[in-house]
C-alpha cells in the first residue's frame, strides 16, 4: 500500500487531488494517467533495470517524468487506486497477434478491474481499467460486452466462455491500433505471475521491446507514438516523420511526451541514439513500410 506522501506525489503528477471513489473520479484518474504518464521503453534502451515492485513503480511515477510499460503503469495504478479505497483487482492478460490469443501469450500484460462503482451508463459498477496498452484506452470501460468508441478507435469487449478458449474476457482493438487484441483471465493475481515474462520482455534480444525504442502517449482525440526513429500521430492532426538527429529525438521526448531529456545521462542518451539509428537503418534496408 502506498504511504500518503507517495500517494499525494502520484496524484500531483496527475494534476489531481484525493477524493472519494466514484465512477467519475475513476475516469478522471484514468484520463490523467493516459495523458501524463507515458508508455515507454526508454529505460530498457538507457540500460536502466526496473523491477516489478508496484510501490517502487508508483514512487518513480510520482517522483519523475517517466512511465514504463504495462507492468509498471498498471501495477502502480493499482497501488494508487487501492490507496484511494477503490476495490481494484489485478489479472493475467495477454496481448496477441492476428491468429488470436494463445496460452503462450498470457502474462505478457497486466489488466485491472474495479468494482462497486455504479453509474447511469454502467449500473453494474464493474470497470475495465488499463493504462498499460499505450495506444488503446483513454478512459475506463464498463466491464460489459459491447462496442466502445475511443477516438479515433472502435474497441469491442467480449466474454469468452467457450471451453478451450484462452481467457475469460477479450478486447478487440481497432484495425488502426498497434495490436489485434488482448485476452485476460477474470481471476485475481499477484505481481509474481509476471516475473518471468518481465525478465524476457526487458532483456531478451528477441523481445520487440529490447529491439525497438517505443514511447506512446494517449489523449482524448488520438495517440502520439515514437517507434524507433519514426514519430507519428494517429487521430486528429495525423502525421508521420522521421527523427533525424539526437537534437530532434530530445525535442520529441520533451515536446510530445513531456520527458525532460536533460534528466537523462548524456552518455546513455548518446548510446540510445546510436542503437536507435542502427535499428532504423536496418528497418529501412529491409524495405518495411
Amino acid at each position: 500500500m502506498l504511504a500518503e506522501p507517495e500517494r499525494d506525489a502520484y496524484l500531483a503528477r496527475l494534476g489531481l487531488e484525493a477524493e472519494p471513489p466514484s465512477a467519475d473520479a475513476l475516469a478522471r484518474i484514468h484520463r490523467a494517467h493516459a495523458e501524463r504518464v507515458p508508455w515507454e521503453t526508454l529505460w530498457i534502451h538507457l540500460g536502466e533495470v526496473w523491477g516489478l515492485d508496484p510501490v517502487e513503480s508508483a514512487a518513480r511515477i510520482g517522483g519523475s517524468d517517466r512511465g514504463g510499460y504495462c507492468f509498471h503503469l498498471n501495477g502502480a495504478l493499482a497501488e494508487l487506486l487501492a490507496a484511494l479505497a477503490y476495490d481494484v483487482t489485478r489479472h493475467v492478460g495477454g496481448v496477441h497477434g492476428p491468429g488470436g490469443p494463445t496460452a503462450g501469450d498470457m502474462a505478457n500484460h497486466l489488466v485491472l478491474t474495479v468494482v462497486g462503482l455504479p453509474s447511469d451508463a454502467n449500473p453494474g459498477g464493474a470497470w475495465y481499467v488499463d493504462a498499460g496498452l499505450g495506444d488503446t484506452l483513454h478512459r475506463p470501460l464498463p466491464l460489459v460486452p459491447g462496442g466502445y468508441d475511443e477516438r479515433p478507435f472502435h474497441l469491442v469487449l467480449d466474454r469468452t466462455p467457450e471451453p478451450g478458449t484462452v481467457g475469460d474476457w477479450h478486447l478487440t482493438h481497432d484495425a488502426a491500433g498497434s495490436f489485434p487484441g488482448m485476452a485476460w483471465w477474470s481471476g485475481p493475481t499477484g505481481m509474481d505471475a509476471f516475473a518471468e515474462r518481465h525478465r524476457w520482455l526487458s532483456t531478451s534480444p528477441d523481445s520487440g521491446f529490447v529491439r525497438v525504442l517505443t514511447v506512446q502517449r494517449r489523449d482524448a482525440t488520438g495517440v502520439d507514438i515514437l517507434r524507433g526513429l519514426t514519430l507519428s500521430r494517429i487521430g486528429d492532426r495525423e502525421a508521420r516523420t522521421t527523427v533525424a538527429s539526437p537534437a530532434e529525438l530530445a525535442a520529441a521526448l520533451g515536446d510530445v511526451f513531456a520527458i525532460d531529456p536533460l534528466r537523462i545521462e548524456p552518455a546513455a542518451f548518446a548510446d540510445m541514439w546510436r542503437r536507435a539509428q542502427a535499428e532504423h537503418a536496418a528497418w529501412e534496408a529491409a524495405g518495411r513500410p
